[in-house]
């Protein structure tokens, strides 16, 4: 993380991947969510940690 922002840290991002599908994730900034669309699933971010459970995970359409 970074001094000036609490939120998720993007590099990150570079060693995540989907439990599913072993796909890579992308960011949804605007939801503070890590997304796999192949799997169609949106994993939460709380408090700058990515929720990487699929009982967690929100369940998206293919057109989000």
């Amino acid at each position: 993380m970074t001094d000036t922002a609490p939120g998720f840290d993007r590099h990150m991002l570079e060693a995540l991947v989907c439990p599913v599908t072993h796909t890579t994730l992308s960011y949804d900034a605007a939801r503070q969510e890590l997304v796999s669309h192949t799997a169609g699933l949106a994993f939460p971010i709380r408090e700058g940690i990515p929720i990487m459970l699929i009982d967690e995970a929100r369940q998206i359409k293919a057109d989000d």
